[in-house]
């Protein structure tokens, strides 16, 4: 007894130092700071040596503004029920229950007993934390596990002569006492087999618990009744026949099969029909190209013939008569399926090549959905509607748009009560091997970030597969967080059906040339356990490819359906029927209703304690209401903001920093100074109102776009607004808008009227915060697809944002935002301007005819006008406080609102005024960025139509440069003041 008594002693002591016991050693810790004798005498001595600074660390670090919960150092009721799940009792309580339960147990034999207890503890959360190093996970057999020291039971002083002897585990998986050999079988059945769990991480008692519970015990193990097990192998069947048919019909051709990976069908088939069952209504998948036709055919329900039409060239979809479209494997579909009496609606997301970027959409669309649910965008139901996202292993690993995508999954605003990730795990990327595409254990290690439970599963056992995808889906649906189902698998063609992978994988394509299929391997399993005999099984695959033969034979006659993108929520909206001409929308409210409003947003409690300067501004947003004029940027979009929201448009605003507003313009919560809560005026207009949602997002610019874009996707009726800091950031989400904003319309046949602001002006701020890139935009647009917008009057603002809801047809909107501009004097606008008859101008006039009495001039009459300066945006108000010096009352300011559409018949309109003028593009940016490059055919287009003299306009701004502005002030003033003598030189 001595010898092992000794054992377990070390085995303590080194057991202290192993980052894998952490949870628990914290447990214990928090038991001694309240009660030193509490804990066995082992556990005391450690503690004792830890000192008292490192026993009150966790208590001291919780700062008082950030609201942490308090530490204590009583356990919980939460943290004994998990000391109890994950570890047993201390040593000196388990030798008193051992005792209790064996009375006539020696003083030394119960310590002894208690000490084999404690160690077998630890060996069971031993196998929690790292049994999955030893599961059979890899169905090509190329990965042999390596036995792992902390799962080998002679690290914790067993021998062979201890497998058959009970050893109390107080109702640890399930049993009071069990034999070492008892123990092990479980833990190995559990966590070791095709099925391995990374779940350790997850914090919370409860999450860890039910996962525990939900997996573990002596009766536990993957089982399916005969239908169940049927259903399985009836879609393995329809994955592998699909491939096949194209396979052998067109044989090279780019299909980015399931071949390997067909496990995957009925793993989505079980999160439906559960998922269902739990309550979903509506499920929202986002996928890469890999088994996408197959997914849309056999869980989606797109016709086969309708897919065989595309393989022949057609367009499935009815888009031959509007857009470019796009490959088959980029399209999206949806559809009901029914399970047990439950209907969830289906939708997959189209998506470009850009592996990831399609998560966050598809996140964002989750979002609007869920709002919508609820009835008032205020709240939202996520136990109705979820996001489930199918990922590559490499691109899993290597995009940051899915750490991006993590990190808003329990954001306020942003959450959307846990996707369930599915990795489909080829182990490989393209040509790229695991140990060159990633430095962590697993593909899935980012999603440790929030903690998510994943769930390692062998491809190649289909009921391990659905088994996993059950019980992720009842955790999403329980606990409302992210989960990650990684089914590892392999390609059975390569990476697109028309590359050799054995140039650069020869080893994997052996094995994978030697290996029966999925479907074969289940099917003989099947017939071995007498669920079906072979000629059944054959006859399922004989049967579903006549199917199939028949679907290819039909699609050669396969009638184009009607587009279906305008209709569910999109119902009523149509494409524009002008395409050229203002299509503005009623965009004009009535005075009473804007001062009204502008009245209740800057009305406050008695009870909020606001800040001195918060107050001195809205008491001068009161002034401006009062009067009617003066209305400057913030209380112009306020003003938007609060009519659309009081007619029944929701208001989506995110951004970093856009609550306060990167230039503190918009002030659209009152923080109390005192508790740090939020007060939104905008939110306590009427009682009917819709809501106002405004969000500081986390610092990324990719995902929070994407999410915001997939929102506007679901939500036509919402005006959903994306902030960039300052516009150079949205570089980083710029596979966002090349994929997604400027073109998803003519591909996907997919509306949105996301509104894009970027801070854009050149104020001697350096290269990252003068320019949003205008030029980039510009050389997107064509065919109608977006409207780019330099606004320079707070009242065209608040028009631009109105139309974007106020008309029967929705577009992107990108606008250069001001800075300098948002409290400039002269940027100023009137209740008028808002008024009835007010609208939207693509082009405004200069202010020194159009509101003289800003002006110490007097511009000659139209046929007197020597120069016209076209410009945009804040070099306006520099032109003009410039002629204001020089008197120059021969040269005419006019203003380009909006670069496109381009407004032609309004440059027509105003040129003809001036037709013997010369013309001038001034503009602040460099020549070849900025406007220039975009618009000067264009206005040569007009010129020419309506017989001007001069037909080319003359270029004044900044020469040709590779940084977009100078951070040298003085450098800067001489580059401005040289636009402005070269815009009025004789």
């Amino acid at each position: 007894m001595t010898e092992r008594s000794d054992q377990n002693q070390n085995l303590l002591d080194t057991l202290f130092l192993d980052g894998g016991n952490a949870a628990y050693l914290e447990q214990m810790q928090a038991q001694y700071a309240a009660d030193p004798s509490s804990v066995d005498p082992s556990f005391r001595a450690y503690f004792a040596s830890l000192g008292e600074d490192q026993a009150n660390a966790r208590k001291n670090a919780d700062g008082p503004s950030w609201k942490r919960p308090a530490y204590t150092s009583d356990p919980t009721p939460e943290l004994t029920s998990a000391l109890t799940g994950d570890w047993g009792d201390t040593p000196s309580v388990v030798e008193t229950k051992v005792k209790a339960a064996n009375p006539n147990l020696s003083n030394a034999d119960a310590k002894q007993a208690a000490k084999d207890s404690l160690a077998a503890l630890m060996m069971i959360r031993a196998y929690r934390v790292r049994g999955h190093l030893i599961a059979n996970l890899d169905p090509l057999g190329l990965k042999v596990p390596d036995v792992h020291p902390e799962l080998d039971p002679k690290t914790y002083g067993f021998e062979a002569a201890d497998m058959d002897r009970e050893i109390f585990i107080d109702g640890v998986l399930g049993l009071e006492y069990a034999t070492l050999g008892t123990i092990l079988e479980i833990l190995k059945r559990t966590y070791c087999e095709t099925l391995g769990v990374q779940f350790m991480q997850v914090s919370d008692p409860e999450e860890k618990a039910w996962i525990q519970e939900r997996l573990e015990g002596p009766e536990k193990e993957i089982s399916f009744s005969k239908e169940g097990r049927l259903a399985i192998l009836q879609k393995l069947v329809e994955g592998e026949t699909f491939e096949q048919l194209i396979h052998k019909r067109y044989p090279g051709t780019k299909r980015f099969g399931i071949d390997g990976a067909e496990s995957l069908l009925p793993a989505l088939e079980q999160i439906i029909k559960r998922g269902g069952q739990l309550g979903l209504k509506d499920i929202n998948f986002g996928m890469p190209h890999r088994g996408r036709l197959n997914v849309m055919a056999s869980v989606m329900q797109k016709p086969y013939s309708a897919i065989f039409y595309e393989f022949l060239g057609g367009v499935a979809s009815g888009g031959e008569d509007f857009g470019s479209g796009d490959v088959k494997y980029h399209l999206g579909v949806s559809d009901d399926r029914e399970f047990d009496g439950n209907k969830v609606h289906l939708s997959l997301a189209p998506n470009p090549s850009h592996l990831e970027v399609v998560a966050p959409v598809v996140m964002g669309k989750t979002r609007a959905k869920q709002q919508m649910a609820s009835g008032t965008y205020q709240s939202h139901k996520p136990e109705e509607v979820m996001a489930v996202i199918l990922h590559g292993d490499s691109a899993f690993a290597g995009q940051g748009v899915v750490m991006e995508s993590f990190q808003l999954s329990q954001l306020v605003g942003y959450r959307t009560g846990g996707t369930i990730h599915v990795i489909v795990n080829n182990q490989i990327g393209f040509t790229t091997t695991p140990d060159e595409y990633r430095s962590g254990q697993y593909c899935s290690d980012v999603a440790f970030m929030v903690e998510a439970p994943v769930f390692h599963v062998n491809g190649d056992d289909p009921e391990a597969v659905v088994f996993a995808a059950r019980v992720a889906t009842e955790y999403r649906q329980k606990f409302g967080k992210d989960v990650v189902l990684d089914i590892i698998c392999y390609r059975r063609y390569g990476h697109n059906e028309g590359d050799d992978p054995s140039f650069t994988q020869p080893l994997m394509y052996q094995a994978i040339d030697n290996r029966p299929t999925t479907r074969k391997i289940y099917a003989d399993r099947l017939i071995a356990q007498g669920d079906l005999t072979e000629a059944e099984a054959q006859k399922r695959m004989d049967d579903f490819y006549a199917k199939l033969d028949k679907d290819f034979e039909d699609a050669k006659s396969y009638t184009t359906k009607q587009p279906d993108w305008l209709k569910g929520v999109w119902q009523g909206m149509a494409l524009p029927t002008e395409k050229d001409g203002k299509r503005g929308g009623n965009t004009a409210v009535e005075i009473a209703r804007l001062k009204d409003i502008g009245t209740s947003i800057t009305r406050t409690p008695n009870s909020l304690n606001m800040h001195r300067t918060l107050k001195r501004i809205i008491k001068a947003r009161a002034d401006k209401i009062a009067r009617g004029a003066d209305i400057d940027w913030g209380l112009a979009e306020h003003l938007a903001f609060g009519t659309l929201i009081t007619e029944g448009h929701p208001v989506r605003l995110s951004g970093q920093d856009s609550e306060r507003g990167t230039f503190s313009q918009r002030q659209s919560n009152f923080i109390d100074q005192k508790t740090e809560e939020k007060y939104t005026p905008l939110n306590k207009i009427s009682p009917d109102q819709e809501y106002y949602q405004v969000l500081n997002s986390h610092l990324s610019e990719e995902a929070v776009l994407g999410f915001e874009y997939g929102f506007s996707a679901a939500a036509p009726e919402a005006l959903t607004i994306w902030e960039a800091q300052f516009g150079d950031f949205a570089n980083g989400a710029q596979v966002m808008v090349d994929q997604f904003i400027s073109s998803a319309e003519q591909k996907w046949l997919r509306m949105s009227g996301l509104v894009m602001l970027l801070p854009h002006g050149y104020e001697g701020q350096g290269p990252e915060h003068s320019s949003a890139r205008l030029e980039r935009y510009l050389q997107m647009c064509a065919e109608d697809n977006m409207q780019v917008t330099n606004i320079s009057t707070p009242a065209n603002y608040f028009h631009a944002l109105r139309r974007q809801v106020k008309r029967k047809f929705r577009k992107p909107l990108i606008n250069m935002s001001p800075k300098s501009l948002l409290r400039h004097k002269l940027c100023v606008s009137t209740f008028e301007e808002m008024g009835p008859g007010s609208e939207f101008h693509r082009l405004l006039w200069d202010d020194a005819h159009y509101k003289p009495e800003v002006s110490q001039i007097k511009l000659a009459a139209d046929s007197k006008i020597k120069r016209v300066i076209l410009c945009s945006g804040k070099v306006y108000y520099d032109l003009f406080e410039e002629r204001e010096k020089n008197g120059r009352n021969d040269i005419y300011l006019l203003r380009v609102e909006q670069f496109y559409p381009y407004p032609d018949d309004a440059m027509q309109l105003e040129l003809k005024r001036f037709k013997n003028a010369d013309i001038v593009w001034c503009q602040e940016e460099p020549k070849n960025m900025g406007a220039w490059s975009f618009i000067e055919p264009f206005i040569e287009q007009s010129l020419i139509a309506i017989g001007a003299k001069n037909t080319r306009a003359r270029y004044v701004g900044r020469a040709a440069a590779a940084s977009t502005a100078t951070g040298i002030s003085t450098k800067h003033k001489k580059e401005q003041q040289a636009i402005l003598d070269g815009a009025f030189a004789k």
